[in-house]
Order: structure tokens, then C-alpha cells, then sequence
């Protein structure tokens, strides 16, 4: 079970208010969306439940330890933040197995799954420059999840995939979810942010201006 408090959480940058007094409580096994137009806030939510930047008042607990304070970051994380960046003339396996030699949780297999879940597995040896964009967010949403971690955070994993990447990106949720991961997730499409979520926390100008939970049968 992993569980994320936020209490009264603000983050100002050069005197503007970014984040708004944020109070969250999240934990797993849920799929947690947040929803809203660009800047409204939600990328640099994620950036703060991550530890890569402070919040300027407030604070946030992973699993009853401070973050900033006890621990940098949260111990169990994989993360898909923005645009994925890789070595240029790595393979997939061997970008992933350098990203695996940090922690050393994901094993040669689970690295081999973690490409095959997220159908890269045909690529080879191919070079990740000469990967399309489809196939470069494929790989970034393959080191999310190759540690099986208690939280995972999807910053538009649908960005530049076809149709067969999105239902992908949908059965890896549901199936990370069905191990007990916390989720959480940010989607322009409407639709599929909907099929994804247990909750949808909308962000409006660093502030939560709504919070709904979905009904699913």
C-alpha cells in the first residue's frame, strides 16, 4: 500500500504562484487523473510529488516520510515526465539496463518484458536515434515500469502513439494498477483520461477546482 499526503502545498517561482495551497491524499491501488489545459499546473504537481523541486510552503509525505527532509525522492518510482531522453546510440535494452545498473531492481528479464509490454521488442538492436517519437515514448513509458515500482507517474503517456500504442498504454495501466501500483496520470484526451481513472483532480491556475470520481462498472 503506498500513499501520498500533500498538506497545503505551494510553490512560487520568481513571485508567481504555481501550485496554490494543494491538499491531496492519494493511495494505491488507484489510477489518479489530473486534468487541465497547459500550465495549468499539473506537470509541476507531478515534478513536486517526485522531490525535483520544493514546495515554498507545505509539505508532502510518501508513506509517512517527509519528502525534502527523511527522503529526496519517493523510494518506489517510475516516471514518464515530459519528453523522454535517452542515449542516441543505445538499443533499447541498453538504455534501460543503464537506467537499471542505478538501483539494480530490474533484472535482464524484466528489462526483456518491460520492451516486449510496450511492443518495442521487434526494434532489436536498433539505435534510439533513429527511433520515430511513437516508438522513443514507447521506451519512456518501458523504464516506468520495468522496476515494478509502488508509484508510477504518466505525464501524457498517449503523446505521439497510434491507436494500438493507446490501447497499450491502457492495458499497462489496468495491469499495473491490478499489481497494487498508485498511478497517477495526465491525458489530453478526455476519453481515455476517463477509462483510466479512479478519481480526476481538475488543476486550474495551480489550484484543484474539482475532484470526480469515476464510476466503473
Amino acid at each position: 500500500m503506498s500513499k501520498i499526503q500533500i498538506n497545503n502545498a505551494t510553490k512560487s517561482i520568481k513571485g508567481h504562484t504555481v501550485l496554490d495551497n494543494i491538499t491531496l491524499t492519494l493511495e494505491s491501488p488507484n489510477v489518479i487523473g489530473f486534468k487541465g489545459i497547459n500550465g495549468s499546473g499539473k506537470t509541476m504537481l507531478m515534478r513536486l510529488i517526485c522531490g525535483l523541486i520544493s514546495p515554498t510552503s507545505g509539505n508532502i509525505f510518501i508513506d509517512g516520510k517527509l519528502l525534502g527532509k527523511e527522503i529526496s525522492f519517493p523510494q518506489s518510482l517510475g516516471l514518464l515526465l515530459e519528453n523522454p531522453a535517452f542515449i542516441d546510440d543505445y538499443s533499447a535494452f541498453d538504455n534501460l539496463k543503464l537506467l537499471a545498473s542505478i538501483k539494480g531492481k530490474a533484472t535482464d528479464e524484466k528489462i526483456l518484458d518491460s520492451i516486449e509490454r510496450v511492443g518495442l521488442s521487434s526494434a532489436g538492436k536498433k539505435k534510439y536515434k533513429k527511433y520515430s517519437l511513437g516508438m522513443k515514448q514507447r521506451l519512456g513509458i518501458a523504464a516506468a515500469i520495468m522496476e515494478a515500482p509502488d508509484i508510477i507517474i504518466l505525464d501524457e503517456p498517449t503523446n505521439s502513439l497510434d491507436d494500438s500504442g493507446v490501447e497499450l498504454v491502457k492495458d499497462i495501466v489496468t495491469e499495473e494498477k491490478n499489481r497494487g501500483a498508485l498511478i497517477i496520470v495526465s491525458c489530453h484526451d478526455k476519453s481515455v483520461l476517463e477509462f483510466l481513472s479512479d478519481e480526476i483532480y481538475t488543476i486550474t491556475n495551480g489550484r484543484i477546482t474539482d475532484h470526480t470520481v469515476m464510476k466503473k462498472e
